[in-house]
């Protein structure tokens, strides 16, 4: 089911590519998940705030204007059929520029016109509707005590939920953590997080072990925890500790440059 979601997602993504500026940091392509009716939507595509959202629990395709609201059921759906069905959309919100299907990064999926999605195991898309729902409770628990400011938001490059904060006015240190997908760093979902310090991850060789989860210093610098069995309040704690660590470590480090 991640794979049909991944791909699914990828709808939302072409839409911002095709009808919104870009920007350097590729955030105008980046998705909300709303805990609310677990939609995951794109950013407003035009001046009326028109959405395009995937449904997870429905899994289905939304498209939503200020004057009406249009569904897609995904199962049984072809590719070719979701892009005609998305292109009768964007006519009918008035939106000039052509929906194009085109992406400036490398999708870990190929999809062909006759691609068919299909809804393959609903356990298991309930199983990721409720990883999705908890990383952005998590993540909204944890920058809210520490006082950071950052959206939460779903890339669709990697398919992360994430964040980056700046812990201080400065802007020298910040703090990325989220949930990440299956990939080759760890063959599940887990949640992660690390520090940087003048756009250099810290380096985690010499901290003392975590409660939960462990760290990890070579390719990736930082903490992680796989996700399965975990809670709201076990991944709370575990990105408060690695984050207090890395932290501390940040402090030692420029007492002792002073």
């Amino acid at each position: 089911m991640e794979k049909m979601l991944y791909l699914a997602a990828q709808y939302l993504a072409a839409a911002a590519i095709s009808f919104l500026a870009k920007k350097e940091d590729d955030s105008h392509t980046n998705l909300e998940f709303s805990i609310t009716n677990a939609h995951l939507s794109s950013r407003p595509l035009n001046e009326s705030g028109d959405l395009i959202s995937l449904d997870y629990e429905r899994f289905m395709l939304v498209w939503t204007n200020v004057n009406w609201t249009d569904t897609l059921r995904l199962d049984g759906s072809t590719h070719e059929q979701t892009l005609n069905w998305l292109k009768e959309k964007t006519a009918k919100a008035l939106i000039a520029m052509p929906y194009t299907y085109k992406f400036h990064y490398e999708p870990p999926y190929e999809i062909s016109d006759n691609f068919t999605f299909k809804l393959l195991n609903a356990n298991k898309l309930a199983e990721l509707t409720h990883l999705r729902i908890m990383a952005q409770l998590v993540l909204e628990q944890f920058l809210k005590a520490n006082a950071l400011d950052s959206e939460i938001r779903v890339w669709p490059h990697h398919f992360d939920t994430g964040a980056y904060a700046y812990t201080n006015s400065k802007q020298e240190t910040a703090v990325g953590l989220g949930l990440a997908v299956p990939d080759s760093l760890i063959s599940e979902h887990y949640f992660y997080i690390s520090l940087y310090h003048n756009n250099a991850a810290i380096s985690t060789d010499h901290l003392a072990a975590l409660h939960e989860g462990q760290w990890l210093n070579t390719g990736f610098r930082g903490a992680v925890l796989p996700a399965m069995d975990t809670t709201v309040e076990t991944v709370v704690d575990f990105f408060q500790e690695a984050y207090e660590h890395l932290m501390k470590e940040v402090e030692i480090s420029q007492s002792t440059q002073d």
